[in-house]
């Protein structure tokens, strides 16, 4: 790293730590990544300074880093408060009061040996309790990498010291959910965000995920695109006891113990830094017990990250459907983590640009476990070759904040594969209209969705397709329009920036899909979920495909109409102006297709159940905390044929 300065936030959160911190000197051990020549004393600060920083949403340094320095210490003084203690919380949101029950750190280990170690003391455990060895079942969990809290029904707090924590339910308030239409009062879990979310639309605002979390329970108002990120469900609070998870004897856990943790490592969208194993008997649990920071039942399994100085090849430009150009470092093919790192994609221009990141320069890659690699530094600098023209359409190139933009919607041929390639994808009702038959589209010229879909049979077979293809094609495209889709499904398709699915839908709630063209910032900007930054964006993309949208919309496609939030009070049937949460697996018909109906019918359709719901509609697979929950907060909770029946 060759440039490094606390920012206001970080240095509000170091302010917070009471202490006299030579904030100059941390700087340079961070910028040198000299923790080992720091003494004793100054490395307990640089890792309270690290910690401080984290949690406050800027980290200064990787997990990875963090937990070798914090190993190392912790060999050289285990006696000392920051290692027996819960890395404690900086962020004074308000005042703290006492969590309904304890949220301790995690113990880690690196290696299958001290996995088998930490089971060894699980065993040693049930042979105190005469509970035979048979029986001793470990359940596996990913762990989430967000920002821990604890949801008792009625608040939502943080993990604070663990014993101690500040009410954040505010976040709720803003319309946070539950994961997997979740209810509330499950406990502890981690407020999360969509990891494609986050590339695809704030990761140009915000350098981590991170940023997000901590903005979510911010005090202050949300950050419009935060508020957007709550909106669309893509952040949600996951409480681990929803978590898809392995269980099993724990000699099938060492006997398959990489395809399990691989397996649990990969199971959710979310960012995930390692896995969390537990015993399962409680008898074990409470046998064991846990330390002042961490339960003995239970162990984090992470794994170091390796790294390399590797040699840049090139920088190659890639430009994307909004036209953003980002750039791939081509690398000397390198063993890293066990796979061949190749390229890796460098987060935008600007830092090719400062960092110098070209031909020639060296970096450090670093490859943790499963995680996607990435440079952490560079080692050697270059002088860098910032392209000044769109590598697809070779139009003018121009900064917007820290990206390079091609203004060039009209005519860039990546701009339009790519565009063309996520309406058939937003659509989903057709298969065969993928990246390479859409490649073939654009060499002949096909620039619009419209131009697709006025192709005759005999076309394709002039793109190149076999006879049987051409066929197939010409079936499935007709097919797609004949086939019900949601208009805010449809509406979706045309990627306007801000107006992904959820936004559609609420859109449409107010405005026809030929209604919304003629809007004003002002009109959007007075829906609830909607920003006056978004609104304003929105009103820039919609007028942006204006002209496609009525060329493909001319066409006919079957469209189900979004129910209007005005004729919620004139429709008249059993569960009219009823709030309704859907839950597991349903047998006579999909979720989706349930919540469809009952939005027709009049009810609004939520993803969690709070105070305000009026029933839980339980499909298979439901735990019996959920329904318990929603009992206890008066929610009537009925089975799929009771629903049915209601409705019938």
């Amino acid at each position: 790293m060759n440039e490094f300065k606390f920012n206001e936030i970080q240095l509000s959160a170091i302010n917070k730590l009471d202490k006299q911190i030579n904030t100059k000197k941390i700087e340079q051990a961070i910028i040198n990544n000299s923790f080992n020549e720091l003494d004793n004393d100054e490395q307990e600060i640089f890792l309270e300074v690290a910690n401080a920083c984290y949690r406050a949403g800027f980290p200064v340094i990787e997990d990875s880093e963090y937990d070798v320095f914090y190993n190392k210490f912790s060999e050289k003084e285990p006696a000392s408060p920051f290692v027996n203690s819960v890395e404690p919380e900086v962020l004074h949101l308000g005042k703290t009061v006492p969590l309904p029950q304890k949220m301790l750190s995690t113990d880690k280990a690196y290696s299958k040996e001290e996995i088998q170690k930490w089971l060894e003391r699980i065993i040693n455990s049930a042979n105190e309790l005469n509970i035979d060895a048979k029986n001793i079942s470990v359940r596996v969990t990913p762990k989430l990498d967000g920002y821990a809290a604890y949801d008792d029904g009625e608040r939502l707090y943080t993990r604070g010291d663990g014993v101690r924590g500040q009410d954040i339910s505010r976040a709720f308030e803003r319309g946070l959910q539950v994961a997997q239409s979740g209810a509330r009062g499950l406990g502890a879990g981690e407020i999360v965000i969509d990891k494609k979310y986050f590339e695809e639309n704030l990761s140009q605002h915000f350098e981590n995920s991170r940023n997000i979390q901590a903005a979510i329970i911010a005090e202050k108002n949300v950050d419009p695109l935060v508020q957007q990120a709550i909106n669309d469900g893509a952040c949600v609070f996951y409480p681990f006891v929803l978590l898809k998870n392995w269980t099993g004897h724990y000699e099938q856990l060492m006997a398959d113990f990489e395809d399990i943790i691989d397996s649990i490592w990969n199971a959710v969208d979310y960012d995930v830094d390692g896995v969390i194993l537990e015993a399962v008997d409680p008898r074990i649990k409470e046998n064991m017990g846990a330390t002042r920071k961490f339960h003995r039942w239970q162990i984090a399994f992470k794994v170091n990250a390796e790294s390399a100085d590797v040699e840049v090849l090139e920088v190659t430009p890639q430009t994307s459907r909004t036209g953003r150009v980002s750039p791939v470092a081509e690398l000397v093919p390198t063993k890293i983590s066990g796979a061949t790192i190749s390229r890796v994609t460098v987060h935008h221009y600007n830092m090719v640009k400062t960092n110098g990141i070209g031909k020639g320069a060296i970096v450090q890659v670093v490859r943790s476990g499963l995680v996607i690699p990435k440079i952490e530094k560079v080692i050697k600098r270059v002088e860098p070759q910032i392209p000044t023209n769109c590598p697809s359409c070779q139009s003018h190139l121009v900064w917007e904040a820290d990206h390079l933009i091609c203004q060039n919607k009209s005519d860039c041929p990546a701009q339009t594969e790519n565009t063309l390639i996520h309406f058939f994808k937003t659509l989903g009702n057709n298969d065969g209209f993928g990246p390479k038959v859409i490649e073939k589209f654009t060499n002949k010229g096909i620039k619009h969705i419209h131009e697709i879909y006025e192709l005759k049979a005999h076309h394709f077979s002039g793109y190149g397709f076999a006879e049987k293809t051409a066929k197939n094609l010409f079936e499935q495209l007709q097919l797609s329009r004949n086939v019900e889709i949601e208009d805010w499904r449809f509406l979706s398709a045309f990627g306007v920036s801000r107006l992904g699915g959820g936004n559609c839908e609420k859109l449409l709630r107010h405005y026809s899909l030929t209604e919304i063209f003629d809007l004003s910032a002002e009109d959007i900007g007075k829906l609830d979920g909607f920003a006056q930054q978004s609104s304003e964006a929105i009103l820039e993309g919609l007028a942006s495909i204006k002209d496609e949208f009525f060329k493909v919309y001319s066409l006919g496609f079957n469209l189900s109409i979004t129910p209007k939030a005005s004729d919620d009070s004139q429709i008249s049937t059993p569960i009219a102006g009823a709030t309704i949460v859907f839950t597991g697996t349903m047998i006579k018909g999909t979720r989706s297709d349930m919540e469809k109906q009952a939005k027709a019918l009049g009810a609004k359709v939520a993803k969690s159940v709070t105070g305000q719901t009026t029933y839980l509609v339980t499909g298979t697979k439901v735990g019996e905390t959920k329904i318990n929950s929603a009992k206890e907060k008066g929610v009537k909770v009925i089975t799929e044929d009771e629903y049915l029946d209601l409705i019938s």
